[in-house]
């Protein structure tokens, strides 16, 4: 049996550091370039963080597994982008965009959470379906689609050398 407040505690550290090295990783990917370092532990822990949301019981499908799922198959090519392709030719493209889908993401739960979590914000929306809430991940969803837009046409020409990520 898990414990529920260890796991919960392991999901919550491994999502901020994605969340942060995701953050960190934005600069490059707005300038087209590629910091290994940051890529990898942002997409290590991107994995783990969707793979450990389905270790919590639950009964029936739930939101969080829609997100999971999405955040999944979002880094299946994101990571595919890297290994085998090596950012060659439309990959280093398909990298770009992945990283900022799964970033908007982690965001996106890290709204939803917060406004579940926070006093303040839960009183603004304690169903999540309110303007306030709605408001609020609306504006997270156009400033990640400007990123993301912004970071797929930063990319200028294909990676020369394959990446050691």
């Amino acid at each position: 049996m898990i414990d529920l407040s260890n796991l919960t505690t392991v999901h919550t550290a491994i999502s901020v550091i994605a969340i942060v090295a995701g953050f960190l990783l934005l600069p490059a990917l707005l300038r087209g370039q590629v910091m290994p370092l940051w890529t990898g532990i942002f997409l290590w822990t991107a994995i783990a963080t969707s793979a450990t949301g389905f270790l919590f019981p639950f009964n029936g499908f739930l939101p969080s597994h829609g997100v999971g799922i999405l955040a999944l198959a979002a880094l299946v090519p994101t990571v595919a982008a890297l290994r085998p392709f090596r950012l060659v030719g439309p990959w280093h493209r398909v990298y770009a965009a992945g990283a900022v889908v799964n970033l908007y993401l982690l965001v996106f739960v890290l709204v939803a959470q917060a406004f579940q979590k926070v006093p303040a914000l839960h009183a603004l929306a304690p169903t999540g379906s309110e303007p306030a809430f709605a408001a609020v991940q609306s504006l997270v969803l156009v400033v990640f689609a400007v990123l993301g837009w912004r970071a797929v046409r930063a990319v200028r020409e294909p990676a020369i050398r394959p990446l050691r990520v």
